[in-house]
Formats: C-alpha cells, sequence, structure tokens
C-alpha cells in the first residue's frame, strides 16, 4: 500500500449541512432551528457563560482578590544546614548545588536561607541571602558574596 492509496475508514467523514435548502433536503423551512424565539433568529442565543437568570458559575465562586507581581522572582531556597555536607574550604555555586542535588534545576536563582547550624568556613556565592544566612556563614568564618543572576540585572 502506497500513501496515494490511503483513504480514510468508511463512515468516518460526513458531509457539510447545508441548511436552508428546500424540504426534500430534510432541513428546510426553519434549518434546524425549530420555531421562533431567540435562539432562532439571526445572531440570537444568550451569551456565553448565561445561565436563564440563574446566578451564573462565574458570580458564584469567591473572586481572586489582591494582584500579582509580574516581576516575582522565584528562588530555588538552600537552607544553611545543609550546606553542612561541604568541605571546609569549598567554594558553593549554583553549578555545585545542582550536582550535588540540592536544587534541580539552574534557570532560578538560588537563594540561601537561614534554617540550621552551619560550622565550616565555605566560600558561598550565589544570588541571594537572607540577612540571617549571611550571618551564621559569616558567623562560622566563610564568606557570602551575591552574584548576578543570567536572566535578571542587579541595580
Amino acid at each position: 500500500m502506497e500513501a496515494h492509496e490511503l483513504k480514510p475508514p468508511a463512515g468516518s467523514r460526513h458531509k457539510r449541512k447545508r441548511v436552508g435548502r428546500g424540504n426534500a433536503s430534510g432541513h428546510g423551512t426553519y434549518s434546524g432551528k425549530g420555531q421562533k424565539g431567540q435562539k432562532a433568529r439571526s445572531g440570537g442565543g444568550p451569551r456565553v457563560g448565561f445561565e436563564g437568570g440563574q446566578t451564573p458559575l462565574i458570580k458564584r465562586l469567591p473572586h481572586r482578590r489582591g494582584f500579582t507581581n509580574p516581576f516575582r522572582v522565584e528562588y530555588s531556597p538552600v537552607n544553611v544546614g545543609q550546606l553542612e555536607r561541604f568541605e571546609a574550604g569549598t567554594e558553593v555555586t549554583p553549578e555545585l548545588l545542582r550536582q550535588v542535588g540540592i536544587i534541580k534545576n539552574l534557570r532560578q536563582p538560588v537563594k540561601v536561607l537561614g534554617d540550621g547550624q552551619i560550622s565550616k568556613a565555605l566560600a558561598v556565592r550565589v544570588h541571594g541571602f537572607s540577612a540571617a544566612a549571611k550571618e551564621k556563614i559569616e558567623a562560622a568564618g566563610g564568606s557570602a558574596e551575591e552574584v548576578a543572576h543570567a536572566g535578571r540585572s542587579r541595580s
């Protein structure tokens, strides 16, 4: 069998319904619209979502309140306690965190948060720090340096 010999299965293709072409067609006179009324008129029919006067579903649901900041930056969070697994003196970067499996992807900027304890001096170079995290890293003798993320500018 070749491509030009292919045909759709029998009964799967239907002719277009041509309404208003005389009673012999089976769709004459009222063209399948019944008699009179809103839905029989040209352009007739209630608007989308109209439920016959009943309070529509869209109004029965609670409203979404407030607004969503379109400029929000979504970070990959890393807690200070998770950095304890590295050897003292290690330079911790987003690439290293990805290799070890602490973060899932490198598309989001990384932010170190202050949960947990750290006892080793590490050089942490990521996109953001909470005040508590920075304090704990520096108290342990390490350094906390913010680097710019490729997806945004630091100003």
